[in-house]
């Protein structure tokens, strides 16, 4: 059975005719970033003009004494009694050794002295951290060299993590854990990752290149505690399993430390310096947050060095992209700097779909003083998928198994499906030095969300393949708007150092639902192994939907912590988060319904670290966290459709230990987490409500580790065994596995430079994903898959500019397989993609 309904396609680009753009007055991030912009330069210009001309205040000489030792650890002690952060990559330092340092030096002079015949230097950043480099190669004919510009005081308030800009592109030289690399870690302000009581990872831009994501799930390729639930071109484009628990799409991404909503949201990843995860529970660290963890993008900054790049891409199917990247610095002494980068994307994708996507981002900061420094970051994306591939739902199936998996093609996609989305971010901030050991910042942002969408949903009927075809067919509205305060230094007491942090934060959450939705439950129906020719298209506008309030939720906080440095090896953190709670719900006629509110929510962390020789670190840390609840489906089948369920509570344990050295690095983590159970319990046929009832506990080990080996070879492994069970609540799930958390997963890669071909480095790398509960009575299970990946990179002087080409195999083999995409849903795996870019740097 088909329906169809006619419709009139506007002239001029093509695009679904209810994917009519918003007038331009709604467009609110752009208008916001403009008027930020404008009210930010004139502020900078008043308060910078007089300051301008001033002269930094020299800075105090410190007396010290640093014995002889490893480079990393010489520069690391440096940089502690200084007071200073210091992001320095593990393949910089190795296999060097330093003869230390004594007497009495600035931080600057200090550094210099210390790198001196090293071939490095170091630099310091716009957020007044500094990073380890390799010096530049002299040009040929030497020539007088300009007045060095003074190192910025600061940047993005809440900036997240170090710029890295360089001239000629740094090819990853190895199989790296970036556990040297600063991450935003929320309340704790900017630390590395080795420095954390907490696990983590970090992708880093030169390895978004590499991989050329298409989904979320493909930068996380080599961890083994992400699993991937992500769909390329589908409105499931942000789901991940991080040990086995998902990540809330409300309260689990953010943006430069700044919250926003991930739903149906896939952010152009031309746009970031790298992408960041906390593992677990986040409580004090962010406020609400699943247990899985927080996901933090963080977007490319002015830079010391001017960068001036471009790229060419092309992916299977006829996909096209294009990005260019100009930044650099303007004004008396650099003052003001500026980065931006555009991208373009377009063409038919490997499953016969097509995509239309255009993005910016426009980074600003400026000195307005020696110590008031401000930025502004601003992001847009207009993302257009057409013939998206449907979900498929497996309540129905009465089998104790799933159908054979198939190959993900057009043979799925029925006509008409579509995802069209306009995404805004706007930031801005201010960051001020009260002396050398303190600072305080705050910012403002705001994000925006606006999706229309008609997606098909698959429900399987047997194991044969059939299936009834549904559709939904709506549109939604969020909006995020995040404003906080924090001072942050460090003090001397009773013999100790304390690293402090202190703050405030307020953030409201908007979401809007349509009025007149429409939900077919039976347009047509078909077979896994045949073409999809059920047709349904949408009718009327974005406005004829009549989109309404449906929630806001309002969170207010005040957090504060204290990492105490006890002696030399020895350091304990606590910190508290005091969070005011509420949630008012609206229907679709603007009646109110239900409310809920929390004053005095308290979530404590408590951590103990210990130093250990080779530059390494154990931990055992406790955290608190509250998690927003589910948004319940808005399918009729829910009794509750629609409805934001109240606040869940969830525990941690975690015990670790990180190893970063110049031959070698390693991670290890014991965790312990149990939080509140979520989940469909039925009411009869066709009838389901979104529960909260009992507690699900996650208990599993991580192990990560890296080798740097002689001629260019380097070998990495990452694995997590994982024993996640329903621990209390209904009789029928007690004891059972929880419903998308596999009990193993493991990974591998290797890297090689080709000592025959200058420039060429080849990468593989290879994930196990285990068998996977797809429902709560572990009535059917997804199979386990193995997944391999296969890259190269050459760097090259073509016309006399650096260039590198890169080519990457995604699904090497071309295996069929089905993902965990949500409880009772599943996806058929990407089948084998090419994707081949070559940039130039000018």
């Amino acid at each position: 059975m088909s329906r169809s309904h006619p419709c009139t396609r506007p002239a001029g680009r093509a695009r679904p005719p209810t994917a009519q753009r918003l007038p331009r007055s709604t467009l609110r991030p752009v208008v916001l970033a403009v008027h930020l912009a404008t009210a930010s330069a004139v502020f900078a210009a008043a308060v910078w003009a007089p300051g301008a001309q001033a002269q930094a205040a020299a800075e105090q000489a410190r007396r010290l004494h640093i014995a002889a030792g490893s480079l990393t650890s010489v520069l690391n002690q440096f940089a502690q009694e200084a007071g200073v952060f210091l992001a320095a990559p593990a393949e910089l330092t190795q296999g060097k050794s330093s003869p230390g340092l004594s007497g009495s030096f600035t931080v600057e002079q200090g550094f210099l002295e210390l790198v001196r015949g090293q071939g490095l230097q170091v630099v310091r950043q716009a957020n007044g951290s500094y990073a380890l480099r390799p010096a530049p190669v002299p040009a040929p004919a030497p020539a007088p060299a300009p007045a060095p510009a003074p190192a910025p005081v600061g940047a993005a308030a809440g900036e997240a993590t170090l710029s890295s800009v360089t001239v000629k592109a740094a090819m990853e030289s190895d199989v790296t854990r970036n556990l040297g690399t600063a991450v935003r870690a929320g309340a704790l302000g900017d630390v590395a990752q080795k420095d954390t009581p907490f696990s983590s990872a970090v992708v880093s831009s030169q390895q978004i290149q590499e991989q050329a994501p298409q989904k979320l799930g493909d930068l996380f390729i080599q961890d083994a505690s992400v699993s991937d639930n992500s769909g390329a071109y589908t409105a499931w484009s942000t789901y991940l399993t991080v040990r086995g628990m998902d990540l809330d799409w409300q309260n689990s991404y953010r943006i430069d430390g700044k919250p926003f909503l991930g739903y149906t949201v896939t952010l152009p990843y031309d746009h970031m310096e790298q992408v960041e995860l906390l593992k677990g529970a986040t409580g004090f660290l962010y406020g609400f947050g699943a247990p899985g963890g927080m996901l933090n993008y963080v977007t490319k900054k002015p830079g010391e060095v001017p960068t001036r790049s471009a790229s060419l891409g092309h992916g299977s199917g006829s996909i096209v992209r294009a990005n260019a990247d100009l930044g650099g610095r303007l004004g008396d002494g650099g003052a003001l700097g500026y980065r931006l980068d555009v991208a373009r994307e377009a063409g038919r994708t490997a499953n016969d779909g097509s995509l239309a996507r255009s993005s910016f981002l426009l980074a600003l900061d400026a000195r307005l003083t020696d110590r008031l420094s401000w930025d502004l970051q601003t992001m847009y994306q207009d993302r257009l998928t057409e013939d998206t591939e449907p979900g498929i739902m497996t309540r129905a199936l009465g089998s104790h198994r799933l159908p054979a998996p198939i190959r993900n093609d057009k043979t799925l996609v029925g006509p008409g499906n579509y995802v069209d989305n306009q995404f805004g971010f706007v930031a801005t901030g201010l960051q001020y030095r009260l002396n050398g050991d303190w600072k305080v910042r705050t910012s403002f942002s705001q994000s925006y969300s606006k999706t229309r969408r008609n997606e098909s949903i698959l429900g399987l009927q047997n194991v044969a393949g059939d299936y009834i075809d549904a559709r939904a067919d709506y549109g939604e509205r969020y909006q995020y708007s995040y404003w906080d305060a924090m001072l942050q230094g460090r003090l001397q007491a009773a013999g100790m150092t304390h690293q402090v942090v202190a703050g405030a934060s307020w953030q409201k959450q908007r979401n809007d639902d349509s009025r007149n939705a429409v939900y077919i439950p039976d347009v047509g129906t078909g077979n896994l192994g045949r073409q999809n020719t059920v047709r349904y298209d949408s009718i009327g506008s974005f406005d004829s939907l009549g989109l309404y309030r449906l929630t806001e939720v309002a969170q207010r906080s005040v957090f504060a912590s204290d990492r105490v440095e006890i002696n030399d090896r020895w350091s304990v953190l606590a910190g508290l988060r005091w969070i005011q709670y509420e949630k008012l719900n609206w229907n679709a006629s603007g009646a109110a319904t239900d409310a809920y509110r929390e004053n005095g929510i308290v979530t404590p962390t408590l951590a103990v670290m210990a130093k250990l020789p080779g530059d390494a670190m154990a931990y055992a840390s406790y955290v608190q966290s509250l998690q927003q609840g589910a948004t319940v489906s808005k399918l009729p089948t829910y009794t509750n459709a629609g409805e934001m369920l109240n606040p869940l509570m969830s525990r941690q344990w975690e015990l670790g230990i990180k190893k970063d050295g110049s031959d070698w690095s390693a991670t290890a983590a014991l965790f312990r987490v149990s939080k509140t159970t979520e989940y469909d319990r039925s009411c009869g046929t066709d009838c389901l409500t979104k529960v909260q009832d009992g507690a699900s506990v996650f208990q599993g080990l991580e192990l990560g580790a890296t080798a740097r080996m002689d001629k260019g070879l380097s070998l990495g492994g990452n694995l997590m065994l994982l024993d996640a069970e329903y621990a209390s609540g209904e009789a029928a799930m007690l004891g059972h596995r929880v419903a998308g958390a596999p009990r193993f997963v493991a990974t591998a890669q290797l890297a090689y430079r080709v000592p025959q071909v200058q420039g060429l480095q080849l990468q593989f790398g290879a994930k196990y994903t285990g068998k996977t509960p797809l429902r709560a009575d572990n009535s059917i299970h997804v199979d386990g898959y193995a997944l391999a990946s296969l890259g190269a990179s050459y760097e090259a002087r073509v016309g006399g500019q650096d260039t590198v080409w890169r080519a990457h195999i995604h699904n090497l083999f071309n295996r069929k397989y089905w993902m965990y995409q949500y409880s009772n849903y599943i996806k058929a795996g990407e089948a084998r993609t090419l994707h081949l870019s070559a940039s130039v740097h000018f």
